[in-house]
């Protein structure tokens, strides 16, 4: 069983007040959970991954639920998700992939088994380096009012031997989304995509 020793969490919330034109009725809130953990696959090729996604699971539920409750315990108003990971230059891409199933599933079954697929970015980087996590509408892929990012890193990670895990959330649409499409209030949450 391969260790994933936790070096450090952090998490980063944002009040976004306004985005130009007309001020808004509230803040469009964001927030990211972040987590430091040692790459033991760092440093060699190992053929068979999958199973090490097992190990990952209860650190995916820790950090969803402090999103939620970052973002004020009430997940009714939490309708927007991704999540991403940053490799370490000893490891290689496909250790980013270990995140798919243990930070979107945790997403998904506190969220209250949400449709949509969990949008995911993944990378090498080097100590200090940042990746935008997309964000997508939780229940409808399709809704466009959604359709965001947030920039994310660590000044000290990942170390070269190291994975920075990453889930994010968000309250609500884009500030003055206008692109057209189907609205969140018309989702069906059928099959994650209407």
């Amino acid at each position: 069983m391969p260790e994933f020793t936790l070096r450090k969490i952090a998490l980063v919330t944002e009040e976004i007040f306004h985005e130009g034109g007309p001020a808004p009725a509230g803040p469009r809130r964001r927030a990211a959970a972040l987590a430091l953990v040692k790459n033991p696959f760092a440093g060699g090729y190992v053929e068979e991954l999958e199973s090490a996604m097992e190990d990952l699971k209860p650190l995916g539920l820790d950090m969803t639920d402090r999103l939620i409750a970052a973002l004020g315990g009430d997940i009714s108003v939490i309708d927007g998700f991704g999540k991403g990971a940053i490799v370490g230059t000893d490891g290689e891409l496909e250790h980013g992939a270990l995140w798919h199933v243990p930070g979107g599933y945790a997403m998904r079954e506190r969220l209250g088994d949400s449709k949509a697929i969990v949008p995911s970015s993944k990378k090498v980087g080097a100590f200090g380096a940042r990746i935008d996590i997309p964000l997508g509408h939780i229940n409808a892929a399709y809704v466009r009012s959604h359709f965001d990012a947030m920039e994310v890193g660590m000044p000290d990670g990942p170390r070269p031997d190291e994975i920075l895990f990453v889930l994010a959330m968000a309250c609500g649409p884009r500030i003055h989304a206008r692109m057209g499409g189907l609205k969140a209030e018309d989702v069906k949450g059928e099959d994650g995509l209407r």
